[in-house]
């Protein structure tokens, strides 16, 4: 899990005015998005982090110091999700971010806005 100047990622996001809510994805509430691992197999994934901006706005977010193989496929499958999810229903907008451990440590963010500018929109579809 990424560290914000000696603090946890969700340590940051307690302290961010610009969230209301958020929540850890822990293996007990299950949430999980299928996937074609790199070697052609399905996997699961439990994304790290759910963020609540405002009543019609969350936030999937994906925490990682180290990449490995299936990362990208993790993180396209989650792009993917999300663009269905937003449009299978019109009351809440799904989105995804993919917070990197180097560029987390370069550009240090202070809010969640800024943390959306520095890193979303990368791998939406």
């Amino acid at each position: 899990m990424l560290l914000a100047q000696g603090c946890s990622f969700a340590d940051f996001l307690e302290g961010a005015d610009d969230v209301i809510s958020f929540a850890k994805n822990y293996y007990e509430i299950h949430f999980k998005i299928d996937y074609k691992n790199a070697s052609g197999a399905i996997s699961s994934y439990y994304p790290d982090f759910f963020v609540k901006t405002d009543n019609k706005t969350i936030y999937i977010v994906e925490t990682k110091g180290r990449e490995d193989l299936d990362d990208i496929e993790k993180i396209k499958r989650l792009a993917q999700w999300c663009a269905d999810a937003s449009e299978r229903q019109k009351k809440i907008a799904y989105k995804m971010l993919y917070v990197k451990q180097e560029e987390w440590d370069k550009y240090k963010p202070t809010s969640f806005r800024q943390l959306v500018k520095v890193f979303g929109n990368k791998y939406e579809i």
